[in-house]
């Protein structure tokens, strides 16, 4: 089985996870393009209203002499107090949640410490998820961007916050079901503040045909 080729995210979806959690290894992408409106960038996750869009400021160049950034030389935008503005959101949203108090302590490092870069930052988020799941954080990155990987199987527009769905997910107990229905494929969070240990689980035994 060919490793996963990805982007890192801020967090990332659900069935991103799925895929990582069921291949042999992963790399990441480190010599892209940064692009707005994917989940470089922003994430879903369920609040008192609905699906609630968080999203990183970005700095802006003060000279565009190239309309093309790298990924990697992305700056975060610290002037706005995003971090404890999200923080805050993860609390309204999950601090009724099964789990939310048993991972708050493995997470709230990332927004009272501030952040640089957006790529170093997203590799600290995935990193902390990957220790919550129970997974390896072990993997390479590319030397250079291929638009065709010959030897990945190449996932990179799991980045994509517009796409469908990658895999027909389950449902499972959300904690404002009830008031809005269920929403799928939201933050990782989601399902880590809601299922708990059992997330590994859930995410091994959801049907992948882009594995196979």
């Amino acid at each position: 089985m060919k490793s996963i080729l990805i982007h890192p995210c801020y967090f990332g979806p659900i069935d991103l996870y799925a895929v990582l959690a069921q291949s042999s290894g992963f790399v990441m992408e480190k010599h892209d393009n940064y692009q707005k409106q994917t989940y470089r960038s922003r994430q879903y996750i369920y609040g008192a209203n609905g699906s609630l869009l968080l999203n990183i400021p970005i700095k802006h160049r003060a000279q565009k002499t190239d309309k093309h950034q790298s990924y990697q030389d992305i700056r975060i935008e610290n002037a706005f107090k995003w971090q404890r503005l999200h923080w805050k959101s993860f609390e309204a949203a999950y601090r009724t949640s099964p789990f939310f108090e048993f991972y708050e302590d493995e997470f709230i490092d990332l927004f009272t410490k501030e952040a640089t870069f957006l790529m170093d930052f997203n590799l600290k988020c995935m990193e902390v998820v990957f220790e919550c799941l129970g997974l390896d954080f072990n993997f390479d990155f590319t030397e250079e961007f291929k638009m065709a990987p010959e030897t990945l199987n190449d996932q990179r527009d799991l980045v994509n916050s517009k796409r469908e769905t990658k895999a027909n997910l389950e449902n499972y107990i959300q904690v404002f079901q009830s008031k809005h229905g269920y929403i799928p494929n939201l933050s990782i969070l989601d399902l880590l503040f809601n299922k708990g240990p059992s997330a590994l689980e859930y995410l091994q035994s959801q049907k992948l045909s882009l594995l196979e």
